[in-house]
């Protein structure tokens, strides 16, 4: 299930995000970015539509993907 961001409470929203950057662990990437900078950028992702939240029902858990990883969870979740 799709959670649009817009109507979480910011407090939410941000405690998501810190736990979501969390989770990720180490950025082997050609530039290290500071947490904060990582949680931003998340936030950017889901205001352009480039990642989305999504609630678990089976798992119960939330967690932020790209849009297509959606389609393709709620597919398998909808042949169980």
């Amino acid at each position: 299930m799709r959670i649009p961001w817009q109507e979480l409470d910011a407090d939410t929203l941000n405690n998501l995000l810190e736990s979501v950057v969390l989770r990720e662990g180490t950025d082997y990437g050609e530039q290290e970015l500071s947490f904060n900078a990582k949680v931003e950028q998340l936030r950017e992702r889901l205001k352009r539509g480039d990642a989305v939240i999504v609630y678990s029902e089976l798992h119960e858990s939330v967690d932020i993907v790209a849009p297509d990883q959606v389609s393709a969870s709620e597919s398998a979740a909808d042949e169980q």
